[in-house]
């Protein structure tokens, strides 16, 4: 290895506030503006978790922009990647190819022997060859893929180490950013720590296979030297076209002034009850069992905010939209008419197939690219089906509504009630935790009738009635009568009239 570095050691001069893209728009805003020029990154994970598709996206974005770039693959060969890259509709032109055979013919090894020894194939040889592709190309961007090839290579650990420091040395003396690739097959899984501290920043890459639906994928910065990132883990998908990365909500980046004012539902008694409506910036809870009118009650506030010409977005995470739209035709809401005016859009929500971070961007995008005032995600036990980490899903949902707050939203919330009668559990969720208001709705019978009543149990934004209200659903639409003063136990679901007779709603007509 004499004369390996020489004319290495002058390192060129860096500022650190001089970022490179990395091709991915999430990346980008996780490290807040992109990668520190001129450094050494590792990028880890195991096989499956996108670390190619990532370096990929890494070098062609510095072809977009003219740079020369060079891929090394030892792993890979140029056939092999071809096709990754042909799977998201990407073209290889442009990026210089370092492959492993290649070394191989130089270096007079037979494709037939195995390269698993290191008698067989010289190491330092390799790096030579490595060291004059560089220089011939003289690339703005390098991706060395991958580490675990150099280790086999290796099998001393003391020579890889070795190696890893040599290659670190050279590469400091270049005006060039590298991505060194690791599958974290050669320590059992595990993390190397001595790979850790040589680099200037560690990305990790995580795939997670869940009980019961698609992969899930995750990442995080590990720690990147003298920058401002946004630590924690951010969930990421593969899709044909790359890789997205959904950046952690972090609601107090996002505060918009807005008026908090009340918005109606165009109900005069459904609206006396909150003090006019839910303020904007607000998220409420209606809850209560099966049948009672959660849905119907929400979609009255996204109809009068249609009609105020404000845009309206459904999450639809338990029902058919074809169902919702028939069945709120049936109580006189037009929803078809309000898609087609541009009002109202409606989006089906598989919790199987979408994590919480991306369910979060999806929100972020209709707040801020097409203004949508009103939010109604039904319901709450679709949503926490997305994960099975309860707790961590909560406070993703809590800061989620913590943003939409920020931006002066009306959210509503479904939660559907176990049973029917005599209970006034919310399904294990803290409302008071969740929601600024909570409206329960609740079956109770009467004159061998089942009636529904209405009831503001909570409203932080203001002022409310703390009376119990029958409410009343039918082809006409929604009914809230006066205030049941004449009934006595009407939230056990077994009243007991106290009063004069006639003291109910009857059908209209």
């Amino acid at each position: 290895m004499t004369g390996f570095f020489e004319a290495k050691w002058c390192l060129p001069m860096i500022d650190p506030n001089i970022r490179v893209s990395t091709g991915n728009s999430g990346l980008d805003l996780v490290l807040r503006g992109g990668l520190p020029t001129n450094r050494l990154f590792l990028v880890e994970g195991m096989p499956g978790s996108g670390k190619t598709t990532l370096a990929l996206e890494f070098l062609l974005e510095g072809v977009q922009k003219g740079e020369p770039v060079l891929y090394i693959t030892l792993s890979e060969t140029s056939e092999e990647l071809d096709v990754v890259a042909r799977s998201h509709g990407w073209s290889l032109a442009g990026i210089d190819l370092f492959e492993l055979a290649s070394a191989d013919e130089v270096l007079g090894v037979s494709r037939d022997q195995s390269i698993l020894h290191s008698w067989e194939m010289e190491l330092g040889g390799m790096i030579q060859l490595i060291r004059e592709e560089v220089e011939r190309v003289k690339p703005k961007r390098i991706v060395f893929d991958s580490l675990s090839e150099m280790r086999l290579l290796a099998q001393d650990p003391l020579r890889y180490r070795r190696q890893l420091l040599f290659l670190k040395q050279f590469f400091s003396g270049l005006d060039t950013t590298v991505l060194l690739v690791d599958d974290m097959t050669g320590s059992i899984g595990g993390r190397d720590n001595h790979l850790h501290s040589l680099c200037h920043g560690v990305i990790t890459l995580e795939r997670l296979t869940l009980d019961f639906g698609a992969a899930r994928r995750r990442m995080q910065v590990q720690k990147m030297r003298g920058v401002d990132f946004v630590a924690g883990y951010h969930d990421m998908i593969i899709r044909k076209g790359g890789v997205d990365i959904f950046p952690r909500l972090i609601a107090a980046n996002h505060h918009t002034p807005f008026i908090g004012d009340s918005v109606p539902s165009g109900i005069g008694e459904l609206d006396a009850m909150l003090n006019g409506g839910p303020a904007r910036g607000t998220s409420t809870l209606i809850t209560g069992p099966a049948g009672s009118g959660k849905t119907t009650l929400a979609l009255q506030y996204l109809a009068a905010a249609c009609r105020r010409d404000e845009k309206v977005v459904i999450y639809e995470f338990d029902e058919r939209i074809g169902t919702l739209i028939s069945r709120a035709t049936a109580f006189g809401i037009d929803l078809e008419g309000m898609i087609s005016c541009g009002s109202l859009a409606i989006r089906q929500i598989d919790p199987a197939e979408i994590s919480p971070g991306q369910f979060a961007a999806m929100v972020r995008a209709e707040i801020e690219e097409n203004d949508v005032r009103v939010v109604l995600i039904d319901s709450l036990s679709g949503y926490l089906s997305a994960m099975p980490q309860e707790q961590q899903l909560i406070l993703q949902l809590h800061e989620l509504l913590s943003y939409l707050n920020q931006a002066g939203v009306v959210t509503l919330l479904i939660n559907p009630q176990a049973g029917f009668f005599g209970t006034m559990q919310t399904g294990g969720l803290n409302v008071s935790y969740i929601a600024d208001i909570v409206i329960l709705l609740r079956f109770f019978e009467s004159e061998g009738r089942i009636r529904k009543a209405i009831s503001v149990v909570k409203n932080r934004s203001g002022q409310h009635e703390d009376t119990i209200r029958e409410l009343r659903i039918d082809a006409q639409g929604i009914r809230v009568g006066a205030p049941l003063a004449e009934f006595r136990g009407v939230l056990t679901g077994t009243p007991e009239y106290v009063g004069a007779k006639g003291p109910l709603m009857e059908d209209r007509g």
